[in-house]
């Protein structure tokens, strides 16, 4: 029996590139869904890449992840939310500026995931399999709350409102604070669902205490997607030093950093667990968010101590200054790979 990808559906693949890389796929042979640029592009590169408007630490400079899939490929708006699929796999993105909506981020928030919804629903790509969340001043007071709190009540709102849980299954994710720039939300989503993951040291985050905010926040630890040609994807939301609900090592960069590589390495072990394919922290493709800059060195060291120097991990990890979605947090990786393997029923 043929799985929900069967072998006549084309594969998703992502590809981590420098920007005239980049800019010739975007050009090229049109089998660029889209690109998640860390690091803004100057106007020669930019193809149509979704800037995420952060400063690169990493020597390289910027670089961008390229969700590609073959054609044919069709573009379209609903709402402020710009897509692109081909008949199995959508990327969109939707940028929102404050000082033009004049909303709180809660508003905001709900009108852009009710947006993407819309976006689901119209293109018939009912399955979110990963959405990345940007927002300045994350861990700033927003009128006696939190922003990322008031994200995080937008944002749940807008799930119920469409009829999708919250609880219990809802996407891997990040939400990641900028120091300039628009909201942003940028999205992967497909015909079938993916397998969402949590990792056994941590509450789930749509289970944490009122202590977080009046509404939890919206996301699984990670998910495990089906991509085609015998593909297993594993998509890691943006992953702190955190065990149970609890933030761990406050002011010790190093230490947060050791935290966050054994929550990393406890999903990959529960994705071996759902299916067949073998992931390991060496080859994950990471991006690391760093609230100080001058803490890269001791973040990178960590890093290098933990896999290798000549890992994959360390050569392909982009380094971002950002905050964290927790103002005690220093530190915060997303990743993601790609295997040989299969779901396990």
């Amino acid at each position: 029996m043929k799985g929900p990808l069967d072998a006549a559906l084309p594969a998703l693949t992502v590809r981590r590139l420098p920007p005239a890389e980049w800019s010739a796929l975007a050009d090229g042979t049109g089998a660029s869904l889209g690109g998640l640029a860390y690091g803004v592009l100057d106007a020669a590169h930019a193809g149509s890449g979704d800037a995420v408007h952060a400063t690169v630490l990493s020597p390289a400079g910027p670089m961008v992840d390229a969700w590609c899939s073959d054609g044919p490929l069709v573009s379209g708006r609903c709402g402020d939310v710009h897509w692109r699929h081909n008949s199995h796999w959508l990327y969109g993105a939707i940028e929102l500026d404050e000082t033009v909506h004049r909303e709180g981020l809660a508003e905001l928030a709900q009108r852009a995931y009710g947006d993407v919804f819309a976006t689901l629903d119209r293109t018939g790509f009912a399955h979110p399999l990963r959405l990345w969340n940007y927002l300045p001043g994350i861990n700033a007071d927003g009128g006696g709350m939190e922003r990322y709190r008031q994200f995080n009540s937008g944002r749940q709102i807008a799930f119920r409102g469409a009829g999708r849980s919250a609880f219990d299954g809802p996407p891997a994710a990040c939400a990641i604070g900028t120091r300039a720039g628009p909201f942003c939300v940028r999205f992967l989503a497909g015909r079938a669902p993916a397998v969402p993951l949590e990792n056994p040291r941590q509450v789930p985050a749509y289970r944490y205490p009122a202590d977080y905010g009046p509404r939890s926040p919206t996301f699984s630890r990670a998910a495990l997607v089906d991509v085609g040609a015998g593909q297993l994807a594993l998509l890691i939301s943006g992953t702190a030093s955190i065990v149970g609900h609890v933030s761990m090592h406050p002011g010790d960069v190093a230490a947060q950093t050791r935290e966050t590589l054994a929550n990393l390495q406890e999903v990959t072990a529960v994705a071996h667990a759902r299916g067949t394919a073998r992931f390991d922290l060496s080859t994950l493709e990471c991006v690391v968010y760093v609230r100080h800059a001058e803490h890269l060195p001791t973040i990178r060291a960590v890093l290098e101590g933990a896999v290798g120097a000549q890992a994959r991990a360390v050569q392909t990890a982009v380094y971002l200054e950002a905050d964290v979605c927790r103002s005690d947090l220093l530190v915060e990786i997303e990743a993601h790979a790609m295997a040989p393997g299969r779901m396990l029923t």
